[in-house]
């Protein structure tokens, strides 16, 4: 009998464009940290030697758009473009190609969730990545060694999924994985915020106190601290804030704490900018 799958491994990370496209604005300090904490990641990954790699990230109206934004998306592709366009790649310094999917566990995943009551999206193919995937993928997996699933959630525009709604997703997963043989061992990876200001006149402000907090709520691995955010508590880090629903999918599919492995609020990125992994 074949061994069931199951997590092994789980991350969140920014995702600035700023960390791959213009690294050298951020202070020396900054720098350091956070692509030292990026290194510490890709090899823990490595170590980890997963079949497969589920990026949960938000959707930048690349694929999606205000006619259609799903709370949540499932991608069964044989690959991924990324980034979108030329323009894109040259402004994020990711080179552009294709990144390998894992499209069997994909759709095991998909209907899992129609199972659990969850009801995503279905993207059978096309799904291009942003800077959602491709600045924490440059840093973790750049060589694209592992097949991904993308999983989006809707971080970019309200109505947005309850902190809960997004644990419960996470918890979702892990079932769902530990419901397969094929990729017996999966890496989640979750990428967005912490605060951020987009197109607003605040853009470049940092919400330390917010992210800190977060950071100690993700620490600590209690549901009940992590599900308790109010959309009022996040607009107060920017609407780009409201990116951390996938951080706490991963909370979910990891369901213990993490261990902070940098954070630093970097106003030149625009981003607080923090790279956590799960104590599994």
């Amino acid at each position: 009998m074949s061994e069931p799958g199951r997590i092994v491994g789980a991350f969140a990370a920014s995702h600035s464009p700023g960390i791959t496209g213009w690294p050298e604005r951020a202070t020396e300090q900054a720098r350091i940290a956070v692509e030292g904490a990026f290194a510490q990641v890709r090899d823990r990954v490595a170590a980890l030697e997963p079949d497969a790699v589920i990026a949960v990230s938000v959707e930048h109206f690349t694929n999606f758009h205000l006619g259609n934004l799903p709370a949540f998306a499932v991608a069964t592709g044989e690959d991924y473009l990324g980034p979108a366009t030329a323009e894109m790649a040259k402004f994020l310094n990711v080179p552009q190609h294709r990144y390998p999917g894992d499209a069997a566990l994909g759709e095991h995943l998909y209907t899992a969730a129609l199972d659990a009551e969850f009801d995503p999206a279905l993207v059978q193919g096309g799904l291009e990545f942003d800077e959602n995937f491709c600045v924490p993928l440059k840093h973790v997996d750049p060589d694209s060694r592992y097949p991904l699933v993308p999983v989006i959630v809707n971080g970019v525009n309200p109505p947005w999924p309850t902190a809960k709604r997004c644990y419960d997703f996470g918890r979702m997963l892990r079932s769902a994985v530990a419901a397969q043989t094929a990729a017996r061992r999966v890496v989640v990876l979750a990428t967005g915020g912490l605060s951020h200001w987009v197109g607003l006149p605040e853009s470049g402000d940092i919400n330390e106190d917010f992210d800190r907090d977060f950071l100690a709520r993700l620490e600590s691995g209690d549901p009940a601290k992590l599900t308790a955010f109010t959309r009022e508590e996040i607009d107060a880090a920017g609407n780009g804030a409201h990116e951390i629903r996938t951080w706490l999918v991963a909370a979910g599919a990891a369901g213990t704490g993490f261990d902070v492995l940098a954070y630093e609020p970097v106003s030149a990125w625009l981003t607080g900018t923090a790279v956590a992994a799960a104590r599994l």
